[in-house]
């Protein structure tokens, strides 16, 4: 980047999964679609992101099945669709499978990124950006979450760090955790990391798997981790979808329920 030049930042949504765990809900209509107070899940993602001033473009990577409802809810927001082509959650290509698609179709292998799931979560994204700007360049950054719990830390990707906040080791469901710190997707990635997709798949990496990628990133080169406390909520039964729904009612002055629904 030559000097004066503004930081930039590509976003990239991963939403073309399927929503299994979540069904009947998602029979008709995607995941990140469903109402959560009163408008879609990605509505709330997208106030996060829109709150980074360095964000100049938004890239979402669906499947077949859902494309068109994202193209619908999209065209307003001015966010670019793209459809990876598969039907079912047996073809799917993955996480890492879909990132690659977009850096492919959008030409964004020399772009900085900012790769970003489903979740939800309470911390403000222009901090964590600036905290990640502060790190020795280039290393990339994931947000991680202080589960507090060893027994619940075997049931997500859990990050070891060094006393420099440098991710040492990512584990997915360790039976035995070496820390109760869940790395969250909201990947942070330099221009050369976001290079280093292709490789990784090339090299026979998990494509399913967003946290296989970033463990695998973190052998090879600087990756941090960016403690933060209070809200997330990682949607995948219907337990924790009423729980977001409810948290974000009471953010909006609506009264909580205790079913979900879609109204």
């Amino acid at each position: 980047m030559a000097p004066g030049d503004a930081a930039r930042v590509k976003v990239v949504l991963l939403a073309a999964g399927y929503g299994t765990r979540l069904r009947p809900l998602t029979d008709d209509r995607p995941k990140q679609l469903l109402p959560l107070a009163g408008r879609p899940m990605l509505d709330w993602i997208l106030d996060k992101l829109r709150a980074v001033e360095e964000i100049d473009g938004i890239h979402l990577v669906t499947n077949s099945r859902f494309a068109a409802s994202f193209e619908d809810w999209a065209r307003p927001h001015g966010v670019v669709v793209h459809d990876d082509g598969t039907t079912s959650n047996e073809d799917r290509l993955g996480a890492v499978g879909d990132l690659r698609l977009v850096i492919d179709q959008a030409g964004l292998g020399s772009e900085e990124l900012l790769v970003q799931g489903d979740d939800l979560f309470g911390f403000e994204l222009p901090e964590y950006v600036a905290w990640w700007r502060g790190k020795p360049r280039p290393a990339s950054a994931a947000p991680l979450y202080d589960l507090g719990d060893l027994e619940l830390a075997t049931h997500y990707g859990i990050a070891t760090v060094d006393e420099e906040d440098r991710i040492v080791h990512v584990v997915e469901k360790p039976s035995d955790p070496a820390s109760t710190l869940a790395a969250t997707l909201t990947y942070l990635l330099p221009a050369p990391h976001t290079q280093l997709v292709r490789r990784y798949l090339e090299e026979g990496g998990n494509p399913d798997n967003a946290g296989s990628f970033l463990a695998w990133l973190a052998e090879h080169k600087p990756v941090y981790g960016y403690r933060f406390a209070g809200r997330w909520y990682d949607i995948g039964n219907h337990a924790q979808l009423l729980d977001a729904d409810n948290w974000l009612r009471s953010t909006v002055g609506l009264p909580e329920r205790d079913s979900y629904s879609l109204d």
